[in-house]
């Protein structure tokens, strides 16, 4: 049994090594958008490059997540999350001294990679470690220390950029993993799940990243067309069926099937990737249209965009608390509409917009949409699954999440009309902009119709997560639990 007591010396190291290593990953999917348009400029890369800077990462994240929490149960979650840290930080030197676009893109690929292997296991970590009477309060202050890093880390992002140069925001990882790595081999116990058993479900894990990756292709790359793109897109789709019929056969596969039986958790899902894919999008923008558009520094970009991650910050503990009275049904449908006016308010941030009276209010509008749904959504996603799947399904919310995120990051470009040099002219971003809010704006309104039509209060014995006062705006926060579903 887990023994350590938070007032410890031990137990705060366990708490700092934690935090470290998850902000780690969660730092670098906040504050590389600040930095695009630099990199675009010092290593001359079109928008298509600009887009698997992003979407690398995300790929092989989203892909691999499920699999990097189950490898920390098999063969011990401090090694696992070491190997992470480790992992990471070498990828992001990497990225701090590519040459080139391609360099940076197969480092952020390999940067995912490290991300899915540590991010699972710095919470995981908490949870094993601790004593039951003081888990909560380690989860609660973990997720406390993560909403700061997530609402710091656009500013100083923009700082670095604007200052030492936007390497620095990769390289500044590396320090971070060097204090991160020792504390974790002297003072984290190592844990496991003694019940784990079986092969690992490697090729399902492959199949999802390598549908993700072909698709994301296909898509990015439609503007020019061409075979390469249709035959991306066929084997995209292809890789995308077979990893259904994979996971169908096996006897415990990464994603079984059988979770997606509840209704709810599949409605819910489908918010999920809803909400995300409209947030993914946005963010990948919007840092864009204020730095290409309105010619705000990247420290001013990164600042303008921290009211939504403060207000999350703030109240999401009280919004999951009103959702828990009244149920996630109005919340989760309420959520979504507020959001998707907060990013038609962004149609008024164009040339010459004042901070005041038209960035801000959007971003207000955005951060209580946020605030309204991110903590019911959570919380729904547990309850309508057993408590010993809530990991399980805490997992697949998340890679859900991320998928959708890094779908519109393709994807949003071509609808909305973007050449491979449009964030280089001012004037056809700002036009493509608009039309990109608009399908964002959409997607959340649909989500918003799904939770309407199909969402309904869970049992009253269902399990509360852990992690409400999350700040992070990129994906639902990981739920702590241990998955005891082996990923085969």
């Amino acid at each position: 049994m887990p023994d350590v007591r938070l007032a410890s010396p031990q137990g705060k190291w366990i708490l700092l090594t934690t935090v470290l290593g998850s902000s780690m990953a969660m730092l670098d999917s906040t504050v590389v958008n600040v930095a695009l348009p630099r990199i675009g400029r010092d290593l001359d890369a079109n928008l298509s490059a600009l887009q698997w800077t992003v979407n690398a990462y995300m790929v092989t994240l989203a892909g691999l997540i499920l699999l990097g929490g189950a490898l920390g149960d098999r063969f011990g979650r401090r090694k696992v999350f070491v190997v992470g840290v480790v992992w990471f930080a070498v990828a992001s030197l990497l990225c701090g001294i590519a040459p080139n676009a391609g360099v940076l893109i197969a480092a952020r690929a390999l940067q995912g990679v490290g991300g899915a292997l540590l991010t699972p296991g710095s919470l995981a970590l908490i949870q094993a470690s601790f004593h039951a009477d003081d888990r909560g309060r380690a989860v609660g202050l973990w997720s406390g220390f993560g909403g700061i890093g997530a609402a710091i880390g656009p500013f100083v992002g923009g700082w670095l950029v604007d200052g030492p140069g936007w390497r620095w925001v990769f390289l500044l990882n590396v320090p971070l993993a060097l204090v991160c790595v020792p504390v974790a081999l002297r003072h984290v116990p190592e844990s496991g799940d003694q019940q784990a058993h079986g092969r690992f479900d490697v090729l399902g894990a492959v199949l999802g990243a390598l549908a993700l990756a072909l698709v994301t292709y296909a898509l990015i790359e439609a503007g020019e067309g061409g075979l390469v793109v249709v035959v991306s897109a066929v084997a995209g789709l292809a890789a995308a069926v077979a990893f259904v019929v994979v996971e169908r056969r096996r006897p415990d596969p990464m994603m079984p099937p059988d979770i997606f039986a509840s209704r709810q958790f599949t409605a819910v899902n489908l918010v999920t990737l809803c909400v995300y894919a409209a947030l993914g999008g946005f963010f990948f923008l919007a840092a864009l249209q204020l730095q290409v558009v309105v010619g705000y520094s990247a420290l001013a970009a990164g600042t303008a965009l921290l009211p939504t991650t403060v207000l999350m910050l703030l109240l999401s503990a009280r919004s999951g608390e009103l959702a828990d009275r009244i149920g996630p049904r109005i919340p989760l449908t309420v959520g979504p509409l507020l959001c998707a006016a907060g990013m038609l308010l962004m149609l008024r941030v164009g040339p010459g917009a004042s901070y005041v009276s038209d960035v801000l209010p959007a971003l207000v509008v955005l951060g209580l949409g946020l605030v309204t749904l991110v903590a019911p959504l959570t919380a729904t996603v547990l309850g309508s699954v057993s408590v010993v799947r809530a990991g399980l399904a805490s997992g697949i919310n998340n890679a859900a999440a991320r998928a959708a995120g890094l779908m519109a990051v393709a994807a949003l470009p071509l609808l909305a009309g973007m050449g491979e040099e449009a964030y280089r002219e001012p004037a056809a971003f700002d036009t493509a902009f608009g039309k990109a809010m608009g399908w964002c704006a959409g997607a959340l309104v649909v989500g918003a119709l799904i939770a309407a039509a199909v969402v309904r209060r869970p049992p009253p014995d269902c399990k509360r997560p852990e992690c409400l006062r999350h700040g992070g705006v990129t994906a639902p926060p990981l739920e702590g639990a241990p998955v005891r579903k082996r990923l085969g």
